[in-house]
C-alpha cells in the first residue's frame, strides 16, 4: 500500500479544513441559541428548578438590581440552551474530528461519548440532590436566629452553579485515566501507591472548587472524588496502554 494512502481518511486542504470548522461553529451557535430562546420562553420555570433547595427551607431570593431578574433568566436561558443542544454539540464536533481519527480511535470515542455524558449528569445530578440541600441547611444553621438571610437572586444562583458544575467536571476523572492509561502517562501501580498524596491533593481542589469557604462543603465534595480517584485506580489496572498512531501507521503501510 503506498504511503499517501494510509492516512485516516482522504487528505483535506487546510481551506477545507477551515470551511468544515466554519459549518460546525455555525451548527453549533444556532443549535444553543434556539435551544436558549425556547429555554427563555420557560425559565419561570427553571427558576422554580433551581430554587427548590433553598424552597425547603421556607428561604425566598430577592432582587436588588434594575436588570437583575432578566440577567438571571438570560444566563439560566443560555445554561439550559446548551445543555439541550449538547447532542448537536457533539455531533457538530464529531462531524469535524471524524476525518482526522483512525478506527481504533473512533472506536473509542463511540464508546466514551455516552459515558462521559452519563458521568457528567451523575455528578451534577449526585451535587444537586444528594449535597446542595445538605450545604444549604448547614450555611443557614450557621446564620444562627439573630441574623435575617436574604439571598439575592444572582448570587445564589451563581452559588449553585459554581457548587454543581465542578462536581460533574471532577465525575470525569474515570475517563481521564483511562485515556491517560491507554497513553501510558500513569499505571496502576503508581496510582495504587500514591493513595496518600491524591489524598492531600484532592482536599485541596474540593477546598478551591468549592464556592463557600466551610470545610463541610469541602469534605462533601473530597469524599466521592476520593471514591472516584479508587474507581479509577481499577480502571487503570484493567486498561492496557494502547498502540499509537505511529505503530498504526506502520501497520497500515506494511499492508
Amino acid at each position: 500500500m503506498a504511503i499517501s494512502d494510509w492516512t485516516p481518511e482522504k487528505k483535506q486542504t487546510l481551506i477545507e479544513h477551515l470551511e468544515d470548522l466554519r459549518k460546525s461553529i455555525i451548527i453549533i451557535l444556532i443549535a444553543i441559541i434556539a435551544a436558549a430562546v425556547l429555554c427563555f420562553s420557560h425559565s419561570e420555570q427553571i427558576l422554580n428548578l433551581i430554587m427548590s433547595p433553598l424552597n425547603s427551607y421556607d428561604e425566598k431570593l430577592i432582587v436588588t438590581g434594575v436588570t437583575e431578574a432578566f440577567m438571571v433568566k438570560l444566563q439560566l436561558s443560555f445554561l439550559g440552551g446548551f445543555i439541550l443542544a449538547f447532542p448537536v454539540v457533539i455531533w457538530a464536533l464529531w462531524r469535524f474530528v471524524k476525518p482526522a481519527l483512525y478506527p481504533h480511535e473512533r472506536k473509542y470515542v463511540y464508546f466514551l461519548i455516552p459515558i462521559t455524558t452519563i458521568l457528567f449528569a451523575g455528578g451534577v445530578l449526585f451535587a444537586y440532590f444528594g449535597v446542595l440541600r445538605l450545604i444549604l441547611g448547614f450555611l443557614i444553621y450557621i446564620a444562627g436566629n439573630n441574623l435575617e438571610t436574604m439571598f439575592k437572586v444572582d448570587q445564589y444562583v451563581s452559588f449553585v452553579l459554581a457548587f454543581t458544575i465542578p462536581f460533574g467536571l471532577v465525575f470525569e476523572l474515570p475517563v481521564v485515566v483511562f485515556f491517560l492509561t491507554k497513553m501510558g502517562i500513569v499505571t496502576y501501580e503508581a496510582m495504587a501507591s500514591k493513595r496518600r498524596y491524591a489524598l492531600l491533593i484532592i482536599v485541596i481542589l474540593a477546598a478551591a472548587l468549592t464556592p463557600g469557604p466551610d470545610p463541610f462543603s469541602q469534605m462533601l465534595m473530597a469524599g466521592p472524588v476520593y471514591l472516584l480517584y479508587e474507581i479509577s485506580i481499577w480502571v487503570a489496572k484493567f486498561s492496557k496502554p494502547g498502540k499509537g498512531r505511529n505503530q498504526e501507521e506502520t501497520t497500515e503501510i506494511s499492508e
